[in-house]
């Protein structure tokens, strides 16, 4: 999509319009991700007030994402190590 164009999504029985560049799909998933989480905190905490719901499920997306963030790194530097290693049993020449 080239240019902005507007989707409505609904999150927690909210109808919103969306502008984005992004496809249509691709915003109307992020948005059912939202609604999925939103709910699932109301749920958890019993609370009704939407506010309060949008804030617990951006910090626990949030948290997702840091977690998310850390293991990435942490897989990063695992798989330089590996690849340091590997160059060093098999020689600078034989990976080439």
């Amino acid at each position: 999509m080239n240019s902005m164009q507007s989707v409505q999504v609904e999150i927690l029985g909210q109808v919103y319009s969306i502008k984005g560049m992004e496809d249509h799909a691709y915003i109307r998933e992020l948005a059912a991700f939202c609604d999925a989480k939103m709910r699932e905190v109301q749920k958890a905490t019993g609370t009704s007030d939407a506010h309060r719901v949008a804030i617990l499920a951006a910090l626990t997306i949030s948290d997702e994402l840091f977690r998310l963030r850390r293991q990435y790194q942490s897989l990063e530097v695992s798989v330089e190590r590996s690849a340091t290693r590997l160059l060093e049993i098999t020689g600078p020449d034989e990976g080439a």
